[in-house]
């Protein structure tokens, strides 16, 4: 049996009591090995199919392997529509069993605080580390009390827009105001090309197009004190009169039974000319150039610009999409998810996720903005510093656990879907008014 020298011993114990108090990257650092965690140990994480397939290719042939030589884990990725997570979470949580790690969307972890394992050590490392997290990462990622969730993206939103058939109806620029887009949107329906947004309820194109909208009329689910219902007013009132119009003038009705895909789709077959998205329709469309073409045989890619959504009477305002990684609660594998969970946000593993969005999503933290990735392509630079802009639901009261509650129950979504299916907007208003008072209790 070879002898171990005390010198060489006192290296190994030291290294080894480093591993124990810091865990996660440290440990693997000071050992030079992967921790040593039971034989078979597996990391069960769930997320939404990426609407950016490359990114699922990147986790699955990239990230899996280089996590198991990096921790010595498993990981085992179940992706999913991303409609159908919350109701996943919510199974996982009453059955005390699930996947360790739940990729959430919008605000949902405030939904789950109490369900979930508190990662204020990974969470406060990771913005220590890469400038600081977007103030909409922490709305959603952070209760005031503990981090819910490590910060994971910010999906940014803008109008995708044909800019030829802009320019065809004498627009030159994307709108700046309602008015303007409505008077385009007109003109646009009438040649058989119209606007297209998303009206049921998906988690993504319907809150980040209606929500902004409400605000830029003035309107808000509460005050600042997140208690007092604040919707049943003039502002909202108008704003819903005016959408009423403006569906049956700009928009293809068929929006009403629309996913978070249909836009896509739509825009893609060149029956409407613009829509709130990410970047996944440009993506798409400049991957697979030969598939897309224009009317006139172009590559179809050329064609789409992004924009801003238009400025109402009180302001301009903006929605982008957070997702949250929870660490369950239930989880028997507590530290080897969290120690996950500081590995893949950690920028020399983020960086091959990051690198495959193409802008599609920005990271949860500052850093992500000086990445040499927006200089390559202009037309994705609106997509930056998304993360800088957007409010969140709940304004102008907290990001919490009731405005958690609103979002997933579709109320506001529902307001503008009953006023253009006949509802007098008075009624849709008052009717949304009670929903949010059986919450805000």
């Amino acid at each position: 049996m070879a002898r171990i020298h005390r010198r060489k011993l006192l290296r190994l114990s030291g290294a080894g009591a480093v591993a124990a108090k810091t865990g996660g990257i440290a440990a693997i650092l000071a050992t030079g090995r992967a921790p040593a965690y039971a034989q078979g140990t597996t990391v069960h994480w769930l997320r939404w199919n990426d609407f950016v397939p490359t990114s699922d290719k990147v986790l699955r042939e990239q990230i899996v392997p280089a996590c198991a030589k990096d921790l010595g884990i498993t990981l085992n990725i179940e992706m999913i529509n991303g409609n159908d997570i919350q109701a996943r979470t919510t199974a996982a949580i009453q059955s005390g069993t699930g996947p360790d790690v739940i990729c959430a969307l919008n605000n949902w972890p405030q939904l789950y605080a109490d369900s979930v394992a508190q990662v204020d050590d990974v969470a406060e490392k990771l913005g220590k580390d890469q400038g600081g997290f977007y103030n909409e990462s922490i709305a959603v990622a952070n209760n005031g009390k503990k981090w819910i969730g490590v910060p994971w993206c910010i999906l940014g939103l803008e109008n995708a827009y044909r800019k030829s058939w802009f320019e065809a109806v004498g627009v030159t620029k994307f709108p700046q105001t309602w008015d303007e887009y409505r008077d385009a949107g007109k003109k646009l329906k009438a040649k058989g090309q119209p606007l297209g947004q998303a009206l049921g309820h998906s988690f993504g194109d319907p809150p980040t197009f209606f929500y902004p909208y409400l605000w830029s009329w003035g309107g808000k689910e509460v005050e600042k004190d997140g208690k007092t219902v604040a919707l049943d007013s003039k502002e909202t009132v108008e704003s819903v009169e005016y959408w009423t119009a403006f569906w049956k003038e700009c928009c293809d009705e068929g929006g009403l039974a629309w996913d978070d895909s249909s836009n896509n789709r739509a825009f893609l077959a060149g029956t409407i000319s613009s829509t709130l998205n990410g970047a996944s329709i440009y993506l798409l469309a400049k991957r697979d150039a030969d598939k897309y073409q224009s009317e006139k045989g172009t590559p179809l890619w050329q064609d789409i610009l992004h924009g801003e959504l238009p400025k109402g009477p009180a302001g301009q305002f903006s929605y982008h999409l957070p997702m949250t990684n929870m660490l369950m609660g239930y989880s028997k594998q507590q530290k080897a998810a969290k120690d996950f969970l500081g590995w893949i946000s950690s920028k020399p593993v983020y960086q091959a996720w990051f690198d495959s969005q193409q802008g599609y999503s920005a990271g949860p933290t500052t850093i992500w903005e000086q990445d040499p990735l927006w200089q390559k392509d202009p037309v994705m630079l609106p997509y930056q510093k998304a993360g800088r802009s957007g409010q969140f639901p709940g304004y102008a009261g907290p990001a919490d656990r009731k405005a958690g509650e609103v979002l997933s129950k579709y109320v506001i979504i529902d307001m503008y879907a009953k006023a253009v299916q006949g509802m007098p907007a008075e009624e849709a208003v008052k009717w949304a008014t009670g929903e949010l008072r059986k919450i805000y209790v």
